[in-house]
C-alpha cells in the first residue's frame, strides 16, 4: 500500500506516493534527489541528516515520510547556492568551519536552528546546542567561531 503525500521542501512542493516506511531522508535523496542531507549512523545520534520541518530540527534519518505530508521543510540545498552562500555559510567558509564535510549540512541546519531559537551568547551556548552533532575532523573549535561570527552578524556588531 502506497500513501500520497505532498511536501514542501526548499518552497518547491512535491507530490509522491510512497511506502509508509520510507524515510524522510531516503525520501529527500532518493525520491527527490536532494542528496546534501547526509545519512551517517541511521539511529539519529551523529545529527548529519538533520534538517529544518516547519522551522525546527529533525533527524530525517528516523522521521518517516508520511509524516512530513503537509509540511514545509528546509535542506541544506534551501540554504544558499555555491555562487550565493547564506551569511551562516560563509562564516563556515570563512572560519575553516569543516573539513572532509559530512558533518556540514547537518551542522549548518542545526546553528539555523539555534541562531533562529537562542541568543548564543557564548561558546559554551554554542558547543551545547551543537552536542547532538557529531565531527570526526575538526575538533569542532573552528565550527563554533563559525557561528560564534554568525551571532556577531545577527546581532549587527561585527566579529
Amino acid at each position: 500500500m502506497k500513501m500520497d503525500v505532498v511536501i514542501t521542501v526548499n518552497g518547491r512542493n512535491y507530490r509522491a506516493s510512497i511506502e509508509p516506511r520510507l524515510l524522510l531522508s531516503d525520501f529527500l535523496r532518493d525520491t527527490i534527489g536532494l542528496t546534501g542531507t547526509h545519512v551517517g549512523c541511521e539511529h539519529g545520534v551523529c545529527g548529519a541528516c538533520t534538517i529544518l520541518v516547519n522551522g525546527d530540527s529533525v533527524r530525517s534519518c528516523l522521521t518517516l515520510a508520511v509524516r512530513a505530508n503537509g509540511m514545509d521543510i528546509m535542506t541544506v540545498e534551501g540554504l544558499g547556492t555555491p555562487d550565493h552562500l547564506n551569511a551562516l555559510q560563509t562564516e563556515f567558509r570563512e572560519k575553516h568551519g569543516l573539513q572532509c564535510g559530512f558533518c556540514t549540512p547537518g551542522m549548518l541546519m542545526t546553528a539555523m536552528d539555534l541562531l533562529k531559537k537562542y541568543p548564543l551568547a557564548s561558546d559554551e551556548e554554542i558547543r551545547e546546542g551543537l552536542s547532538g552533532n557529531l565531527c570526526r575532523c575538526t575538533g569542532y573549535q573552528n565550527i563554533v567561531a563559525a557561528i560564534r561570527s554568525a551571532v556577531s552578524l545577527r546581532n549587527g556588531s561585527a566579529s
